[in-house]
C-alpha cells in the first residue's frame, strides 16, 4: 500500500488523477518531494 506523507500531500494533489493512480498502484512510500520526483521519473522512464 502506498503512503504519501502529509508534507508532500499538497504537491501530490496537484497531479492528474491518472498520475496519482499510477503512483498509488506502485506501492511506494513518498516522504519527501525528492521521493515524489523519483517516482515521477520512474514513470517517465517506463513510458519511453
Amino acid at each position: 500500500m502506498s503512503y504519501i506523507a502529509p508534507a508532500v500531500q499538497a504537491k501530490f494533489e496537484t497531479l492528474s488523477i491518472d498520475l496519482k493512480n499510477e503512483i498509488l498502484e506502485r506501492n511506494v512510500q513518498i516522504n519527501t518531494i525528492y521521493d515524489l520526483i523519483q517516482v515521477l521519473d520512474d514513470i517517465v522512464n517506463t513510458r519511453k
